[in-house]
């Protein structure tokens, strides 16, 4: 029957549909219990009911904020893909604003701070991040072509490493390498420690995505290449590789973002990275959110450039797609 009444009365049941998503989101901020104050700040007026009846300004608000949405979402509606797409991130950018400001903060100290910040720390992220890729990307690619071997020495070799690393938070890693080692008479810097870490880490949970990549590869590309001469060597780096790349490019590529944030564990041996910089300077002036607040913003500028870097090379690579 409700079936019947959605074919026979589409525009009525979006209709009902809609108001019903609309009540839903109603009572969901009025659960979240969101506050009446905004209302006050745009009807003067309204400061003495909604102050005398806060439940009633509560669903006031709700409702009032459900209809904003609803008539953006409309607006946005209108618009093409592009427009769209760019309308949502200037509007939530702003609310994001809009939250950070409401925190009070000291624009003079991010000012005064921000400097030190950028050319100490993001230089200390940006290559203890860099050096580790490199590494965690080459010693992928060893473990899965050991993980593919048929010798069971070097495939045993490749699964315990994978399974020890992938297995073990990566802080307690960042702790047993900077301490352990020189219990064995092998004193380790703390930024070495940290490259160490993520590379080692990284390197095993990528090991599965080279792994991966490679094995969708079909069986009769390297008989092809076998079948015109070229060695097990050639026939990887020729041949499997940069097919497999397609595969192995998007997942490799959040790996690198996750590996940027993650070089923020570093701070607990003292590098001198971005995490450990907006802590430290934090604390001179009882400033702390002022300076999360930065450092969040300066690792989400980061990642897009390293999002935007992975779009072109899945690009690059999606050229081999093209018939």
């Amino acid at each position: 029957m409700i079936g019947r009444l959605i074919l026979t009365y589409p525009d009525l049941s979006r209709r009902l549909g809609g108001l019903l998503i609309l009540s839903i989101v109603v009572l969901a901020l009025y659960g979240l219990g969101i506050s009446s104050t905004w209302i006050s700040l745009a009807v003067p007026g309204s400061a003495d009911w909604l102050a005398a009846n806060p439940a009633a300004g509560r669903l006031v608000s709700a409702i009032l904020l459900s209809l904003i949405a609803a008539a953006n979402w409309k607006a946005l509606r209108q618009l093409s893909r592009t427009q769209q797409i760019i309308g949502v991130w200037v509007e939530l950018f702003i609310l994001l604003m809009l939250f950070f400001y409401s925190f009070d903060l000291s624009f003079a100290f991010i000012a005064k701070k921000i400097g030190f910040l950028v050319t100490q720390g993001v230089t200390t992220t940006l290559f203890i991040s860099a050096v580790s890729i490199l590494l965690a990307t080459a010693i992928a690619l060893a473990g899965a072509i050991a993980k593919l071997s048929r010798n069971g020495v070097i495939y045993g070799l490749a699964t315990f490493y994978t399974s020890l690393f992938r297995g073990l938070p990566l802080l307690m890693q960042i702790y047993i390498i900077y301490l352990g080692l020189p219990q064995v008479g092998y004193v380790i810097g703390a930024v070495p420690a940290g490259i160490l870490a993520l590379s080692l880490c990284y390197g095993a949970y990528m090991t599965e995505i080279f792994r991966a990549g490679i094995e969708s590869i079909s069986r009769g590309q390297s008989e092809g290449a076998t079948a015109l001469g070229l060695s097990p060597n050639q026939t990887m780096a020729l041949v499997i590789l940069p097919q497999a790349m397609r595969v192995i490019v998007p997942p490799t590529g959040n790996q690198f973002i996750a590996m940027l944030k993650d070089s923020s564990l570093v701070s607990v041996v003292g590098v001198w990275e971005i995490m450990y910089l907006a802590r430290t300077q934090g604390q001179t002036e009882f400033r702390h959110i002022e300076m999360l607040i930065t450092a969040s913003m300066i690792y989400w500028i980061l990642s897009i450039c390293l999002e935007y870097l992975q779009s072109r090379i899945e690009e690059r690579f999606g050229r081999f797609d093209v018939r």
